[in-house]
């Protein structure tokens, strides 16, 4: 009887090989960078293209990086929850919380000479390219430390250093400025890809499609990325679009559709993208994934979804449990080493509020800069535009 049961644990392992580390201590794992192949959880479903191989090569300290970035993820967007809650953030906030495979994933398959351009659920992008957590909330609650310094709020996180490009709340206008970015790559004979990321409820914008079509004329290293999560605020994608195989909406641009719930999938197709990208121009990639908040705070989400679908997802899907029963699975890390690592993040989470807090709100004289280019004379005027109130740094 136990050895049948040994077999059906082994035979359960969600891999394409047998490792062949078994009988290492899974503690020597977690900086192990030793290569072993795994299996994407389903196939991909391509349009125009080949699709990349199921078998993703990972390894032990990969894994464990990808349970740590999306547990502190998961914890960020938690907390972010309770202080909007506090009124300690104002205004609209959207939160990933069941969306971090796709940041996890994507990052792992690119550098940050790579562009990413979003919308306004960004928090956990501008983490995953390297921002920190004091910066996150300093921002969201309009301090001084923040990422853009208190005045972009939840929408407008930038990090043009790890080529992070924001953060924008007009839907669907990121994807023109990505184009624009994957143009600047191509023109400066650069050898990077741009990611222009938007939601299943921007796919239908027309400038989406002007933008895709002079990227396909002039070949360019652009990646659209549709987070496909199937609410376009409370409209299900089948009420909003008459067709919501969105990776075959570039017709004459290949796509791919991704499950993106699985970090290692998504990174796989991101590989493929950006190879595919350099050298022949646009790709779509649709990321089948899910929010289990809301819209924004704004929108309790379960007034067009039942909390079955929600729960369902999540004891179903969820990225960072895939991710930990890999690790279990390989004996990388102990279900006791998950959960102390789950309980670090919460007061690595807890110090960066506490921090943010203490930082000090701009100082009034910040509504002036990052406007114009500065030199140029600019002057504000009085309402009658006759005498100069002040002129501007």
């Amino acid at each position: 009887m136990a050895a049948l049961s040994r077999r059906s644990y082994s035979l359960l392992k969600p891999i394409s090989a047998t490792h062949p580390y078994a009988a290492h201590l899974h503690r020597s794992f977690s900086t192990d960078t030793t290569p072993f192949t795994v299996e994407t959880s389903i196939p991909f479903t391509s349009h125009k293209c080949e699709p990349p191989s199921r078998s993703v090569e990972t390894s032990a300290a990969e894994l464990m990086t990808f349970f740590n970035d999306m547990a502190r993820m998961r914890r960020m967007e938690i907390a972010a929850d309770s202080l909007y809650k506090s009124k300690l953030i104002r205004g609209f906030c959207h939160l990933y919380d069941g969306q971090e495979a796709v940041a996890i994933g994507m990052e792992a398959a690119i550098t940050k000479k790579d562009s990413i351009i979003t919308a306004y659920r960004d928090h956990c992008i501008f983490l995953s390219r390297g921002g920190t957590l004091k910066e996150c909330f300093a921002e969201l609650m309009g301090r001084k430390d923040g990422c853009s310094k208190g005045k972009g709020g939840s929408m407008h996180f930038y990090k043009k250093d790890s080529g992070f490009y924001g953060g924008h709340g007009i839907v669907g206008a990121q994807v023109p400025l990505g184009i624009g970015l994957a143009f600047a790559q191509k023109y400066n004979k650069e050898d990077h890809v741009s990611f222009a990321l938007y939601g299943d409820g921007a796919a239908n914008q027309g400038q989406l499609f002007e933008a895709l079509n002079m990227a396909a004329l002039w070949d360019l290293p652009a990646i659209l990325v549709c987070e496909n999560n199937h609410y376009g605020m409370g409209t299900a994608e089948w009420r909003a679009a008459k067709s919501p195989s969105y990776y075959k909406r570039g017709d004459y641009v290949p796509g791919l559709k991704v499950d993106g719930m699985d970090a290692l999938a998504v990174k796989q197709a991101c590989k493929f993208a950006k190879e595919h990208a350099l050298k022949n121009g646009p790709l779509i990639l649709e990321m089948d994934t899910y929010r289990y908040h809301g819209h924004s705070m704004s929108d309790p989400g379960s007034t067009y979804r039942t909390r079955d679908e929600i729960s369902g997802v999540r004891q179903e899907r969820d990225p960072i449990e895939r991710i930990r029963k890999l690790i279990l699975a390989h004996d990388i890390a102990t279900e006791k080493e998950l959960k102390d690592i789950e309980k670090e993040k919460r007061k690595e989470v807890d110090e960066a509020i506490a921090q943010a807090k203490e930082s000090p709100m701009p100082d009034p004289s910040e509504l002036f800069t990052n406007v114009y280019v500065k030199g140029y004379g600019v002057e504000a005027c009085g309402a009658d535009r006759k005498g100069v109130r002040a002129v501007l740094p």
